[in-house]
C-alpha cells in the first residue's frame, strides 16, 4: 500500500493527559505526526484533535482503532485530503528596513493573498492562510530577505460530507448535562 496524507479527527472529553496518550499511540508505531491541532468542537464540552500523518491506509485504520480505545475518546475518524476543506496559518516576521527597501516583498504579499498584521519601526509581521504548499511558497520567497521569525499552525479541517459524529456528540452532550 502507498503512503499518503491522512487527517485523523478525534472527538474527546477535555481531560488532562489525553494528548500524551494519543501521541504515544503514534510513537509506539514509529509514526511521525506532521501536524496536530486541538480546539473545542461544535458541541459544548467536547474537544477535537486534528492530526495529520503520512502513512498507509492500513496503518491509519489501526491507529484510529487504538485511539478509540482511550476512555475519554468519543469517536475518531480519518480522511484523505480530497474529503476535507483544510487550511493552516503562518506568520512571517521580517525587518522593516528590508521590507521598505525592496518593493518586491509588497508584490509577494499581494500575489499570495497574505496580509500585514503588525507594523513597527523594526519589523513587519505578515500572515498567510492557505494550504501547506501556499505557506511554504511564501516562506521560500521571503527567506532571502532574512526572516527574523517564522511559525506555522497545525492543519485545521472540516469534512466536505456530513459526518455521523453529530448525533453521537449531541447524545454525549445531553448525557453530560443531565
Amino acid at each position: 500500500m502507498e503512503k499518503k496524507n491522512f487527517t485523523v479527527s478525534v472527538y474527546t472529553e477535555n481531560n488532562i493527559g489525553l494528548l500524551s496518550r494519543i501521541a504515544a499511540i503514534f510513537l509506539k508505531r514509529h509514526i511521525n505526526i506532521e501536524s496536530i491541532t486541538a480546539s473545542k468542537s461544535e458541541v459544548n464540552g467536547v474537544m477535537r484533535f486534528i492530526i495529520v500523518v503520512n502513512v498507509t491506509e492500513e496503518k491509519v485504520i489501526k491507529i484510529v482503532g487504538q485511539i478509540e480505545k482511550q476512555i475519554e475518546v468519543i469517536k475518531a475518524f480519518y480522511h484523505t485530503d480530497e474529503e476535507l476543506i483544510y487550511q493552516e496559518t503562518a506568520l512571517y516576521k521580517i525587518r522593516s528596513a528590508d521590507f521598505v527597501e525592496d518593493l518586491n516583498i509588497q508584490d509577494f504579499i499581494k500575489e499570495t493573498n497574505a496580509r500585514i498584521v503588525t507594523v513597527t519601526p523594526k519589523f513587519f509581521v505578515i500572515e498567510k492562510t492557505g494550504k501547506r504548499q501556499e505557506t511554504e511558497n511564501l516562506y521560500e520567497k521571503l527567506k532571502p530577505y532574512g526572516l527574523m521569525q517564522f511559525v506555522r499552525s497545525g492543519t485545521i479541517a472540516v469534512s466536505k460530507n456530513e459526518m455521523q459524529i453529530s448525533e453521537i456528540l449531541e447524545k454525549f452532550n445531553t448525557n453530560t448535562v443531565s
